[in-house]
C-alpha cells in the first residue's frame, strides 16, 4: 500500500500534519524466531475483559523513534478505535526503541489480534515517514496479565514514568509519546 503524501501524526500535543516522499527504503531480511519468542508464547492465554500490560520491541533494538515525526506517526495508531477494535489502550508509552501499553481487552478479538493490529499500523505509518520498508517491531512480545489485586492507575504511572526512569527527560510533561485515561 503506498504512503499518501499528507496525513496528520502526532499523539496528545503531538499532533501536526506532514507530508512524506516516496517509500524507496531498504528494508533489512526479517529474522525467524529467535528461542526466547517460543517461550513467550507458552502458556499465554488472551481473556476477554481483562487487562494486560505489553512490552513490545523494535527489531533488533533499532531506535526507529528517536525520529520525532515517526515516533508521531505510530502513535496515533495507540488510540485509533478502527486498529483497536472493542480493545482499549488505558495509558501507553513509545520510547525509541520499544513500546508499553496497558490493554483492555474486549469481547471479540483476543490479545495476539489486538498486538498485530497495533504494530503493523505503526509500522506502515512510521515507515512511511522514515521512508523504508520492511519489518519495524520484533516478531515477539512479553505480555503480563493483570490480576484483580493490581492497582491499574499505579501500573500506568509506571508505564508513562518510562521515559524519566531512561533519563530522556527531567518530567513526564516534556515527553511527547505517551497518554492515559486518566489525564
Amino acid at each position: 500500500m503506498p504512503c499518501s503524501n499528507k496525513f496528520i501524526v502526532g499523539a496528545g500535543h503531538a499532533r501536526e500534519q506532514i507530508t512524506v516522499g516516496n517509500n524507496r527504503g531498504r528494508a533489512p531480511f526479517p529474522q525467524k524466531n529467535r528461542p526466547g519468542q517460543q517461550a513467550l508464547r507458552k502458556g499465554r492465554v488472551s481473556l476477554p475483559n481483562h487487562v494486560y500490560l505489553i512490552t513490545a520491541t523494535t527489531l533488533n533494538r533499532q531506535r526507529f523513534f528517536d525520529e520525532f515525526n515517526a515516533g508521531c506517526a505510530a502513535a496515533r495508531c495507540f488510540e485509533n478505535n478502527e486498529i483497536l477494535g472493542d480493545a482499549r489502550i488505558l495509558a501507553w508509552v513509545l520510547m525509541p526503541d520499544h513500546a508499553h501499553w496497558l490493554v483492555g481487552l474486549g469481547i471479540q478479538d483476543n490479545l495476539g489480534i489486538v498486538v498485530n493490529r497495533l504494530k503493523s499500523s505503526s509500522s506502515r505509518l512510521a515507515n512511511c515517514v522514515l521512508e523504508r520498508r520492511g519489518t519495524l517491531w520484533d516478531p515477539g512480545y512479553h505480555d503480563h496479565a493483570l490480576r484483580a489485586e493490581e492497582d491499574l492507575l499505579n501500573i500506568a504511572r509506571y508505564i508513562i514514568a518510562n521515559p524519566l526512569r531512561a533519563g530522556l527527560v527531567q518530567r513526564v510533561g516534556d515527553y511527547p509519546f505517551w497518554n492515559a485515561i486518566w489525564v
